[in-house]
């Protein structure tokens, strides 16, 4: 969410960014939020005035009380009732103009990065580099879930009789693999100086959106009937939400923290061919990394964290690129984003395995996330990103890792955490 001064003092600026994000819908909302602010600033100052000159009379009145003046105090009280009555109006009013001015300042996008490339959708995002070398074996490679199926590690069929489409049950080997791979994430980030953490799988509406879009809420999110209580899409958002409404002295930043949780998602609309088995499922697991950090410091942190989970991949050797995306494929609150995909040799493409985002001080200003400094207090920036999120990347691993015969190899950093198995047959 943008400050509102901001959007006050740069309108066209503001306006720029949104036709930058092909979001034209929205730019009449900018004149309207500026004409809400100025009518709000007017009621504030009225009953500011009100209020002071009520404190005004209220001591006239003991003055004249003191002296037996009791028709005059008694005019005096008329008028300060008279006062009251619209002071409570203004107050009132001044309620309903704060929020129709927050509910507007939260769908105004935030302002991109300059470095972000110009573009309608994800068809539009820029390759910026590949790392490794992808692989197309000479032998013809099964969909992802009839090499779970042959190996035993999968049962589609019971998970829709228990819980409908979009769920899975993994078994065996497979499952065993699925619980490595987040073993070793959690481990790899440990290592890289993170803090291990597994927080609440259920957050407040008001946790929901701070750290999100409507547009992103209402697709995402599932709701605990009866309750201020939200499923959670991804760990980043209780992660972020550990720090609502706080005050962080500044030498304890960067917060650094990688996390495993469960994940549920709607995944609303239609899906294509490659998007069945379990590549977009509304039940997952993964493991996050969240940073809250100065904001002279956030564009360095968001290099070092889409490079961790390349460099995780490349030690499971998995081909992957990385593809900034574009101004109309950033939600609304992200600065600037880039997705790691992983090499798919079935496919003979890449496919999405991981998003990193900056979101700037968007999360921390509406979740009062603030520090405190020498030069006084300031708003954190956030970011996060996907350390690994199976069984999406199970996929990738099953294919690139694949032999003739149906078996798959377990690499050396893997093993360790499978009992010490090199192929699964």
């Amino acid at each position: 969410m943008l400050d509102l001064k901001f959007v006050r003092e740069n309108p066209e600026l503001v306006k720029e960014n949104i036709k930058k994000k092909f979001q034209d819908n929205k730019l009449p909302l900018v004149d309207e939020v500026i004409a809400l602010d100025i009518e709000s600033r007017n009621v504030k100052q009225e009953a500011d005035n009100l209020r002071f000159e009520r404190n005004k009379i209220s001591k006239e009145i003991g003055g004249l009380m003191a002296k037996g003046q009791r028709e005059e105090a008694e005019q005096l009280k008329k008028k300060v009732t008279a006062d009251s009555d619209r002071l409570a109006e203004l107050e009132a009013k001044e309620s309903e103009l704060q929020e129709k001015i927050k509910k507007i300042m939260m769908t105004i996008p935030n302002i991109i990065d300059p470095s972000v490339p110009i573009g309608k959708d994800d068809s539009e995002n820029v390759e910026v580099q590949k790392y490794g070398d992808p692989v197309v074996p000479d032998f013809d490679i099964p969909y992802h879930t009839e090499i779970m199926d042959k190996l035993n590690g999968i049962d589609l069929d019971s998970a829709r009789k228990v819980a409908g489409n979009g769920f899975y049950y993994l078994m065996g080997n497979i499952a065993r693999l699925h619980s490595a791979v987040i073993s070793y994430a959690r481990d790899f980030m440990i290592d890289r100086g993170f803090t291990y953490c597994i927080p609440p799988f259920m957050i407040r509406s008001e946790v929901v959106t701070g750290v999100m879009s409507f547009a992103e809420m209402d697709a995402m999110m599932y709701k605990i009937e009866g309750e201020d209580l939200y499923l959670i899409g991804t760990s980043e958002h209780s992660m972020i939400g550990k720090f609502i409404d706080t005050i962080l002295p500044e030498e304890s930043l960067p917060q650094t923290l990688t996390s495993y949780s469960p994940c549920f998602r709607k995944e609303k609309g239609a899906h294509g061919l490659e998007e069945r088995g379990v590549y977009r499922i509304h039940q997952f697991e993964k493991q996050e990394m969240i940073v809250v950090c100065k904001p002279q410091d956030s564009m360095m942190w968001f290099d070092k964290l889409w490079q961790n989970t390349v460099d995780l991949f490349r030690s499971l050797d998995i081909p992957v690129r990385t593809l900034e995306c574009c101004s109309g494929d950033l939600a609304d609150l992200k600065v600037k984003s880039i997705d790691v995909e992983a090499w798919s040799p079935r496919q003979k493409k890449y496919f999405e395995v991981g998003s990193c985002s900056n979101l700037g001080d968007a999360q921390a200003r509406r979740l009062k996330i603030r520090v405190v400094g020498e030069d006084g207090k300031y708003f954190a920036h956030t970011l996060n990103n996907t350390v690994v999120a199976p069984p999406r990347m199970l996929i990738a691993f099953l294919e690139n890792n694949l032999n003739a015969d149906g078996s798959v190899n377990i690499p050396k950093a893997l093993q360790p955490y499978m009992g010490g198995m090199t192929v699964i047959k």
